[in-house]
C-alpha cells in the first residue's frame, strides 16, 4: 500500500475519531460560560491542523 493511500485511510479514521472526542467533550463544555465555550470550539476547530499537516508531509515524502 502506498504512503498516500495509507495516509488517506489514517487521516479519515483519525479525523472521525477526533470529531467524536470533541463532540463528547462539547457536551460538558456547553454548561460553562459562553467565553469558555467559545475558546473550546476555537481551539478544537484549529487543533486538527497540526496532525494533518504532519500526516500530509509524511505522505508526500
Amino acid at each position: 500500500m502506498s504512503r498516500s493511500a495509507l495516509a488517506t485511510i489514517v487521516g479519515i479514521v483519525g479525523f472521525l475519531a477526533y470529531v467524536v472526542v470533541v463532540l463528547l467533550l462539547a457536551d460538558h463544555v456547553r454548561a460553562l460560560h459562553w467565553t469558555l465555550e467559545f475558546l473550546f470550539f476555537a481551539v478544537a476547530g484549529i487543533a486538527w491542523v497540526w496532525p494533518a499537516k504532519r500526516l500530509i508531509a509524511w505522505a508526500v515524502r
